[in-house]
Protein backbone atom coordinates (compact mmCIF):
# COMPACT_ATOMS: atom_id res chain seq x y z
CA UNK A 1 0.00 0.00 0.00
CA UNK A 2 1.99 2.88 -1.32
CA UNK A 3 1.13 6.54 -1.38
CA UNK A 4 1.71 9.49 0.88
CA UNK A 5 3.14 8.89 4.34
CA UNK A 6 0.46 8.17 6.93
CA UNK A 7 0.34 9.46 10.49
CA UNK A 8 -1.70 8.75 13.61
CA UNK A 9 -4.80 6.61 13.22
CA UNK A 10 -4.35 6.33 9.43
CA UNK A 11 -0.98 4.70 10.03
CA UNK A 12 -2.44 2.30 12.59
CA UNK A 13 -5.26 1.30 10.23
CA UNK A 14 -2.83 0.80 7.35
CA UNK A 15 -0.62 -1.37 9.59
CA UNK A 16 -3.61 -3.50 10.65
CA UNK A 17 -4.71 -4.00 7.04
CA UNK A 18 -1.17 -4.90 5.97
CA UNK A 19 -0.89 -7.41 8.82
CA UNK A 20 -4.13 -9.11 7.75
CA UNK A 21 -3.01 -9.49 4.13
CA UNK A 22 -2.17 -13.08 3.19
CA UNK A 23 0.00 -13.58 0.10
CA UNK A 24 -1.03 -17.26 -0.05
CA UNK A 25 -4.68 -16.27 -0.47
CA UNK A 26 -3.65 -13.78 -3.17
CA UNK A 27 -1.91 -16.58 -5.09
CA UNK A 28 -5.01 -18.79 -4.78
CA UNK A 29 -7.25 -15.95 -6.02
CA UNK A 30 -4.91 -15.26 -8.96
CA UNK A 31 -4.83 -18.93 -9.97
CA UNK A 32 -8.62 -19.17 -9.67
CA UNK A 33 -9.19 -16.13 -11.89
CA UNK A 34 -6.67 -17.41 -14.47
CA UNK A 35 -8.39 -20.82 -14.48
CA UNK A 36 -11.91 -19.44 -14.88
CA UNK A 37 -11.05 -16.74 -17.44
CA UNK A 38 -8.59 -18.96 -19.31
CA UNK A 39 -5.78 -16.42 -19.60
CA UNK A 40 -2.79 -15.32 -17.55
CA UNK A 41 -2.53 -12.02 -15.70
CA UNK A 42 -0.71 -9.33 -17.74
CA UNK A 43 1.64 -8.60 -14.81
CA UNK A 44 3.12 -10.43 -11.84
CA UNK A 45 1.71 -7.68 -9.60
CA UNK A 46 -1.78 -8.74 -8.47
CA UNK A 47 -3.00 -5.21 -7.82
CA UNK A 48 -1.65 -3.77 -11.08
CA UNK A 49 -3.27 -6.58 -13.06
CA UNK A 50 -6.71 -5.96 -11.55
CA UNK A 51 -6.59 -2.16 -11.24
CA UNK A 52 -8.07 -1.38 -14.67
CA UNK A 53 -10.93 -3.85 -14.10
CA UNK A 54 -10.53 -5.56 -17.49
CA UNK A 55 -9.73 -9.00 -16.07
CA UNK A 56 -12.55 -8.63 -13.56
CA UNK A 57 -15.01 -7.81 -16.37
CA UNK A 58 -13.80 -10.83 -18.37
CA UNK A 59 -14.30 -12.96 -15.25
CA UNK A 60 -17.83 -11.63 -14.83
CA UNK A 61 -18.62 -12.34 -18.50
CA UNK A 62 -17.56 -15.98 -17.98
CA UNK A 63 -19.81 -16.27 -14.92
CA UNK A 64 -22.72 -14.26 -16.41
CA UNK A 65 -22.35 -14.34 -20.22
CA UNK A 66 -22.72 -10.92 -21.83
CA UNK A 67 -23.10 -9.13 -18.49
CA UNK A 68 -20.65 -6.30 -19.12
CA UNK A 69 -18.86 -4.78 -22.08
CA UNK A 70 -15.12 -4.96 -21.47
CA UNK A 71 -13.56 -1.50 -21.82
CA UNK A 72 -9.77 -1.33 -21.83
CA UNK A 73 -8.70 2.25 -21.14
CA UNK A 74 -6.07 4.28 -19.33
CA UNK A 75 -8.69 6.78 -18.14
CA UNK A 76 -9.33 6.43 -14.40
CA UNK A 77 -13.10 6.83 -14.57
CA UNK A 78 -13.38 4.01 -17.16
CA UNK A 79 -11.21 1.75 -15.00
CA UNK A 80 -13.33 2.52 -11.91
CA UNK A 81 -16.48 1.90 -13.95
CA UNK A 82 -15.13 -1.57 -14.87
CA UNK A 83 -14.54 -2.32 -11.20
CA UNK A 84 -18.02 -1.06 -10.30
CA UNK A 85 -19.58 -3.31 -12.97
CA UNK A 86 -17.67 -6.28 -11.53
CA UNK A 87 -19.03 -5.49 -8.05
CA UNK A 88 -22.55 -5.20 -9.50
CA UNK A 89 -22.15 -8.67 -11.02
CA UNK A 90 -20.95 -10.06 -7.69
CA UNK A 91 -24.12 -8.80 -6.03
CA UNK A 92 -26.22 -10.29 -8.83
CA UNK A 93 -24.63 -13.69 -8.12
CA UNK A 94 -25.59 -13.37 -4.45
CA UNK A 95 -22.43 -12.07 -2.78
CA UNK A 96 -23.41 -10.07 0.30
CA UNK A 97 -22.24 -6.44 0.33
CA UNK A 98 -20.13 -7.01 3.44
CA UNK A 99 -18.03 -9.57 1.52
CA UNK A 100 -17.25 -7.11 -1.26
CA UNK A 101 -14.85 -4.18 -1.46
CA UNK A 102 -15.26 -0.54 -2.40
CA UNK A 103 -14.01 0.50 -5.84
CA UNK A 104 -11.36 2.70 -4.21
CA UNK A 105 -10.04 -0.30 -2.20
CA UNK A 106 -8.81 -1.82 -5.44
CA UNK A 107 -8.16 1.26 -7.55
CA UNK A 108 -5.97 3.00 -4.95
CA UNK A 109 -4.84 -0.26 -3.29
CA UNK A 110 -6.31 0.85 0.04
CA UNK A 111 -7.53 -2.57 1.21
CA UNK A 112 -6.04 -5.39 -0.90
CA UNK A 113 -7.10 -8.02 1.64
CA UNK A 114 -10.75 -7.17 1.11
CA UNK A 115 -10.28 -7.50 -2.66
CA UNK A 116 -8.95 -11.04 -2.21
CA UNK A 117 -11.77 -11.85 0.24
CA UNK A 118 -14.32 -10.66 -2.34
CA UNK A 119 -12.85 -12.98 -4.97
CA UNK A 120 -13.09 -15.89 -2.52
CA UNK A 121 -16.72 -14.96 -1.81
CA UNK A 122 -17.47 -14.70 -5.53
CA UNK A 123 -16.12 -18.20 -6.14
CA UNK A 124 -18.38 -19.67 -3.45
CA UNK A 125 -21.52 -17.80 -4.51
CA UNK A 126 -20.97 -18.49 -8.22
CA UNK A 127 -20.59 -22.21 -7.49
CA UNK A 128 -23.75 -22.14 -5.37
CA UNK A 129 -25.57 -20.42 -8.26
CA UNK A 130 -24.79 -23.48 -10.40
CA UNK A 131 -21.57 -22.53 -12.18
CA UNK A 132 -19.18 -25.41 -12.82
CA UNK A 133 -16.10 -23.75 -11.33
CA UNK A 134 -13.64 -24.53 -8.54
CA UNK A 135 -14.39 -23.08 -5.10
CA UNK A 136 -11.98 -21.00 -3.03
CA UNK A 137 -12.28 -21.54 0.71
CA UNK A 138 -15.09 -23.42 2.43
CA UNK A 139 -18.26 -24.32 0.54
CA UNK A 140 -21.36 -22.33 1.47
CA UNK A 141 -23.72 -24.20 3.74
CA UNK A 142 -27.14 -25.16 2.46
CA UNK A 143 -30.16 -24.10 4.45
CA UNK A 144 -31.55 -26.96 6.53
CA UNK A 145 -35.05 -26.43 7.83
CA UNK A 146 -36.52 -28.78 10.40
CA UNK A 147 -40.23 -29.12 10.98
CA UNK A 148 -41.68 -30.64 14.13
CA UNK A 149 -45.14 -32.12 14.56
CA UNK A 150 -47.56 -30.63 17.10
CA UNK A 151 -47.06 -33.71 19.26
CA UNK A 152 -43.28 -33.18 19.48
CA UNK A 153 -43.68 -29.45 20.14
CA UNK A 154 -46.18 -30.09 22.95
CA UNK A 155 -43.94 -32.75 24.51
CA UNK A 156 -41.10 -30.22 24.62
CA UNK A 157 -43.20 -27.76 26.63
CA UNK A 158 -43.19 -30.06 29.65
CA UNK A 159 -39.45 -30.67 29.84
CA UNK A 160 -37.42 -28.46 32.16
CA UNK A 161 -34.03 -27.63 30.78
CA UNK A 162 -31.77 -27.59 33.81
CA UNK A 163 -28.83 -26.26 31.81
CA UNK A 164 -30.42 -22.81 31.65
CA UNK A 165 -30.31 -22.49 35.44
CA UNK A 166 -26.54 -22.72 35.73
CA UNK A 167 -24.21 -25.40 36.97
CA UNK A 168 -25.12 -26.99 40.27
CA UNK A 169 -23.11 -30.17 40.05
CA UNK A 170 -21.20 -30.90 43.23
CA UNK A 171 -23.10 -28.38 45.35
CA UNK A 172 -24.28 -29.62 48.74
CA UNK A 173 -25.19 -28.38 52.19
CA UNK A 174 -21.99 -29.34 54.03
CA UNK A 175 -20.59 -26.52 56.11
CA UNK A 176 -23.95 -24.84 56.71
CA UNK A 177 -25.16 -24.34 60.31
CA UNK A 178 -28.29 -22.52 61.32
CA UNK A 179 -28.80 -21.29 57.79
CA UNK A 180 -25.34 -19.69 57.65
CA UNK A 181 -22.26 -21.09 56.02
CA UNK A 182 -19.27 -21.79 58.27
CA UNK A 183 -16.13 -20.64 56.48
CA UNK A 184 -13.75 -20.13 59.36
CA UNK A 185 -13.08 -23.73 60.28
CA UNK A 186 -11.65 -24.30 63.74
CA UNK A 187 -10.92 -21.35 66.06
CA UNK A 188 -7.29 -21.90 67.15
CA UNK A 189 -7.85 -19.95 70.38
CA UNK A 190 -10.73 -22.11 71.61
CA UNK A 191 -9.91 -25.41 70.01
CA UNK A 192 -13.42 -25.74 68.61
CA UNK A 193 -15.34 -24.50 65.62
CA UNK A 194 -15.65 -20.77 65.08
CA UNK A 195 -18.94 -19.41 66.47
CA UNK A 196 -20.80 -17.00 64.30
Amino acid sequence: MSGPRKYGIDREIAAKLAAKYDVGREVEAREWIETVVGEKFPSTDFHASLKDGVILCKLMNVLIPGFVKVKASKMPFIQMENIAKFLEGCEKLGCPKHDLFQTIDLYENKNPGQVVDAIFSLSRHAAKAGMDIPILGPKLADKHEVEFSEEVLNAGKHIINTFQYGYSGGANQSGVRNGRREIGGIDPGRGGPVEA
